[in-house]
């Protein structure tokens, strides 16, 4: 019995969910999602709540039942609430900065890592360049869709994972680096 599949999504108020065919769709004050689930499932709107069952008991159907629910909820916060990811850029002379639908990441390559935002991302700039070891840049990205903020952070991330000796790079705003001790100096010889 799948616990989280078997429970019901709250639909807030201000968000509509209609379900037409194999397709879910959920509009709220910040957008508008999709989502074609799989046929092992149903998905049904009754009152203000959502619920999926599935058809049978194989262990893929079962599976499927519980990741439905889970999307069509994070489809309901995202729309209703919002999703946001906060990163930080650490090392000298390292930082961000936006230009229309185009972003900026300065880490310390011959050249900027310059990344397209997609449509329903918008990029909240606390500070822009980095002051020392100690004081990093800090953004935000925020968005409706969850798959969609989580996947431009990483790509933003990727551009230049931290490092272990130092810790410069782009990190999460909660993420631990583990720091190692670099080369220690032996001493004067034999």
């Amino acid at each position: 019995m799948s616990r989280i599949g078997m429970k019901p999504v709250e639909i807030p108020s201000g968000v509509k969910v209609a379900v037409a065919g194999r397709t879910v769709s959920v509009e709220g004050s910040l957008g508008k999602l999709t989502y074609d689930h799989r046929p092992e499932v149903t998905v049904v709107v009754e009152g203000d709540a959502v619920n999926v069952t599935r058809n049978d008991e194989e262990r893929q159907t079962r599976a499927y039942h519980g990741l439905t629910r889970s999307l069509i909820a994070n489809m309901v916060e995202g729309v209703s609430k919002g999703y946001q990811r906060s990163l930080e850029v650490y090392g000298v002379g390292y930082g961000v900065q936006q230009q229309g639908d185009k972003f900026t990441v300065t880490c310390g390559k011959s050249h900027p890592e310059i990344l397209d935002v997609p449509m329903g991302i918008t990029i909240d700039i606390q500070t822009p360049q980095a002051r020392g070891d100690t004081d990093p840049a800090k953004f935000t990205v925020k968005g409706y869709d969850k798959q969609l903020v989580g996947e431009f952070a990483a790509c933003c991330r990727r551009t230049r994972p931290p490092e272990p000796y130092k810790g410069k790079g782009v990190r999460y705003s909660d993420e631990y680096v583990r720091r190692k001790v670099g080369k220690a100096f032996a001493g004067g010889g034999a």
